[in-house]
């Protein structure tokens, strides 16, 4: 499983809903996931750019991709974008093989 993280950011129109008709949203996010063979881990709110995060696991980039594209298409949304989360093993791999990529790679304009 890999884990994502979306920052999001609600509408107007769904804060107004939000205040009419308050629930539990996290419950909502968990049907999506478990449809996606996911799960979801927590969900915090915010103050700022963004009114909320979501930190939740998916079978690969795919699954997280169509879940992000599911949700946004509802127009709940004014501002979502979802980032993978690596841990400190696979930022490791990460800086090996970039280390290999770094021999081989050449800037524009440089003859090799």
């Amino acid at each position: 499983m890999a884990t994502y993280a979306s920052f999001f950011s609600y509408s107007s129109e769904t804060w107004a809903r939000m205040i009419n008709a308050p629930g539990d949203r996290t419950a909502a996010l968990r049907q999506v996931l478990d449809a996606m063979g996911g799960s979801l881990e927590s969900v915090h709110w915010m103050f700022g750019p963004y009114d909320g995060i979501a930190i939740f696991d998916v079978p690969d980039s795919v699954s997280a991709a169509a879940v992000s594209v599911a949700v946004s298409s509802t127009g709940v949304f004014k501002h979502m974008e979802t980032h993978e989360l690596f841990t400190q093993e696979q930022l490791g791999e990460t800086l090996a093989k970039a280390k290999n990529v770094t021999q081989v790679y050449q800037r524009p304009g440089e003859q090799g």
